[in-house]
């Protein structure tokens, strides 16, 4: 787990002083050595489960003891070893890094409370929602005042941007929410099947009417194909977005609630070979699999496709938002519908009734199993979907108002065949009369590399993102040393990175990056360094207690501003990045 902040205060003095002392990477004498056992927060198999407890009312249970949960995994009980109840994580104010310092540690980063994220999705949602959202957004910040309640602000087109990095300061919010710009729908979602306007009861033959059925089915081909595409590219655009915000919380303590407001969700996070039975799947996800129909989703097999070759991904995506503790907070942009919201908006006066009827039912159908899929991924995070609403901002609040009654529950599996599959998680209070809420299951995925898998790939995305990655967490400094060069020096929290057993030693590979940046977001030069090495056992203690200690030598290019820093656990794919200005 995480360092407390006495040792984090260490760190940044080791780091001060080493810096004036001319720092070195850290080299010994190899030596075959017992290493005490360490608690390396990469290496534990501990689950963490988020349980929202309330009374019928809706209203918080607080007082709860651990003697009064149960936990369950696949139907055998599991005993807790972590126990934290309401109102404990997070409650210490961020404090700013020393000056000169790059920091993406925990109390550097977050005011105090539980971190709230604000996601409007553009990528699936179109111009008008967003514009409802953006509307709504502002007036429950309005509303909030001076609660203190840490928020950041971004929004997802072709990747995840950050509008604001996380404030307790209201004005901030609204500024930022303010400056958001609806834009048009990069990739649209599936339209309905074409409608007849009654043009098969055409008095003018049979012929002409089965011309008419053939090029109205050669045209739903087309729209057909293009659909697949739409979704296919929406999928990943969402799968990324995920990551993102998987590396974004990963390092923060305690739970993060996202609240995704969206008017479509691409796919949920159950693939088609689930190990969940159909009974249990219809007991646990409200939205009964409606999902797992093709036909609600889109077109063809097309639509199915996806599911199948996404399913790896889409594991992996869960299985790093539950190991970020990230609830998603579902909002459809949709608010109340009836139907005939599209065709009104086409003129329906050029429909028959028929049609029209045709229209709303297809639009209705489409429309429950997007919400279906809300309701799926709400469960599967620990969240609540909010649908079937006008006022939007009463999503945001309900997000808000779970960090009164949520109880965080750790244990380590029983279980340690981490075969990949999905175990499910049941959760019970003895108090009586309550209502639980928690992610109902995750995937046993071994940390690691997998297939066709690009950790650089993903190294150069978090960079792209202007908000710290906190999977790994580091401090640096950078100092000028010949004219036009300067030295980064690393200072990474060993903590949060992987040790193996080798051979009596510890061994441990991780790359570290400098890059330069352009004031309008252009990379123009990078550097990089790898350490994969044994480390005996007294030099494998002073990286625990002080942290790797790594310099970067490089030049700085012309027309250089910013720099960015990122430091990669090749063994989990755990990133840490942080930026500012050069010369800081």
């Amino acid at each position: 787990m995480f360092c407390n902040l006495p040792f984090r205060i260490a760190l940044t003095s080791a780091l001060v002083l080493n810096l004036a002392a001319g720092p070195t990477i850290l080299s010994a004498q190899q030596a075959p050595a017992d290493v005490p056992t360490i608690t390396i927060r990469a290496n534990t198999r501990l689950v963490v489960v988020d349980v929202v407890v309330t009374d019928k009312k809706g209203q918080p249970v607080t007082g709860l003891k651990p003697e009064d949960f149960t936990v369950e995994e696949n139907g055998k009980k599991q005993k807790v070893s972590v126990f934290v109840p309401p109102g404990i994580t997070n409650r210490t104010a961020a404090t700013p890094a020393p000056a000169g310092v790059f920091s993406n540690h925990p109390e550097n980063l977050t005011p105090a409370g539980v971190p709230t994220v604000l996601l409007l999705d553009a990528a699936n949602s179109p111009f008008k929602d967003q514009s409802y959202a953006r509307s709504q957004m502002l007036k429950y910040v309005l509303q909030q005042g001076q609660s203190g309640r840490p928020m950041a602000v971004l929004t997802l087109t072709d990747r995840i941007r950050v509008l604001q990095q996380f404030t307790s300061d209201p004005q901030v919010l609204l500024t930022a929410i303010k400056n958001f710009r609806p834009q048009e729908q990069i990739l649209q979602p599936g339209a309905p099947a074409p409608e007849s306007h009654g043009v098969a009861d055409s008095p003018r033959g049979t012929a002409v009417s089965d011309s008419i059925a053939q090029a109205g089915q050669a045209v739903q081909a087309f729209a057909d194909l293009q659909i697949g595409y739409n979704i296919e590219r929406r999928t990943m655009i969402t799968l990324d977005a995920m990551r993102a915000l998987s590396r974004i919380l990963g390092g923060l303590p305690g739970r993060k609630n996202v609240v995704w407001l969206t008017a479509n969700l691409p796919f949920d996070l159950v693939p088609e070979d689930r190990s969940m039975t159909d009974a249990e799947l219809l007991a646990d996800l409200p939205g009964q699999g409606r999902q797992r129909s093709v036909s609600v989703n889109a077109a063809g097999s097309l639509a199915a496709e996806q599911r199948n070759l996404h399913g790896q991904a889409i594991r992996e995506a869960e299985a790093q938002l539950a190991s970020a503790s990230i609830a998603i907070y579902p909002v459809d942009l949709h608010g109340l519908v009836s139907g005939m919201e599209s065709s009104a908006s086409s003129g329906g006066s050029v429909y028959s009734d028929s049609a029209l009827s045709d229209r709303a039912i297809i639009q209705v159908s489409s429309l429950q199993a997007s919400q279906g899929t809300m309701e799926e991924v709400a469960a599967q995070t620990g969240g609540k979907a909010y649908i079937n609403q006008n006022e939007i901002k009463e999503g945001i609040a309900l997000a808000a108002s779970d960090e009164k009654a949520s109880y965080s529950l750790g244990y380590y599996p029983e279980n340690k065949k981490w075969d990949g599959k999905m175990r499910n998680i049941k959760v019970k209070v003895a108090q009586g009369d309550t209502q639980l809420r928690y992610r109902k299951g995750y995937f046993a995925i071994e940390p690691g590399p997998t297939k066709d898998r690009n950790y650089e790939r993903d190294v150069a995305a978090a960079l792209e993102v202007d908000a710290p990655a906190t999977q790994i967490s580091f401090m640096a400094q950078a100092k000028p040393t010949d004219p036009g060069k300067i030295r980064v020096v690393f200072l990474v929290d060993a903590h949060t990175l992987t040790a193996e057993d080798s051979g009596g030693s510890k061994k441990m590979n991780v790359s570290l990056y400098a890059t330069v940046w352009s004031p309008n977001g252009k990379n123009l030069g990078s550097h990089s360094i790898k350490v994969d090495k044994a480390f005996d056992a007294v030099t494998y203690q002073q990286i625990v207690d002080h942290g790797m200690m790594v310099p970067i030598d490089m030049e700085v290019p012309a027309g250089g501003k910013e720099l960015r820093l990122a430091v990669l656990d090749n063994k989990t794919g755990y990133i840490g990045t942080v930026s500012g200005p050069l010369g800081q």
